[in-house]
């Protein structure tokens, strides 16, 4: 009798890889709610992180995890929204956005500096140094002075409710 556990660890492991891929909706998904900041985003230089890479590279691990860290669970490349902010399958829905708390819960992430920092550090071959500071300047796109917008979330108008007769 041949012993079952590595085949079941296996097909466990392949499964739970196939659910972290069913978060992951794509920059698209983000687009209607939030249009000033996927524009911001599209205009980014993480948008066209995959571009900046040699046809090797595009094959080599060590580029790919940071220049297209979510291919294999996304199956989308670059650097996209849910690269830096988690997979938005609970989080997306409107009545879920609407409370950043429960948001948060479900799996919104606010990146840090350290996040940022897995792929910016000194071992990245090509990287000037990072100003964690100014680099967020680069890549603002929830704050008034970008969007134009008073508060701090760069998201397309609310629909008016509808007017009873």
């Amino acid at each position: 009798m041949r012993a079952r556990g590595p085949w079941i660890l296996s097909l466990v492991l392949a499964l739970s890889g196939a659910a972290e891929a069913a978060d992951y909706l794509g920059p698209e998904s983000c687009k209607g709610c939030h249009l000033a900041a996927y524009e911001a985003f599209n205009q980014s230089k993480h948008a066209r992180a995959m571009d900046s890479l040699s046809d090797a590279q595009k094959k080599d691990a060590r580029c790919l995890s940071c220049h297209g860290p979510d291919q294999a669970a996304q199956g989308v490349s670059h650097v996209t929204c849910e690269t830096c902010h988690g997979g938005g399958k609970y989080y997306s829905p409107a009545y879920v956005m609407k409370d950043a708390e429960l948001a948060r819960l479900v799996g919104l992430v606010d990146p840090s500096e350290k996040s940022c920092r897995t792929c910016h550090d000194a071992s990245s071959p090509s990287l000037k140094p990072f100003d964690f500071v100014e680099s967020l300047k680069a890549i603002d796109h929830w704050s008034a002075e970008r969007t134009g917008k008073k508060g701090a979330r760069a998201e397309a108008p609310q629909p008016e409710p509808a007017k009873k007769k």
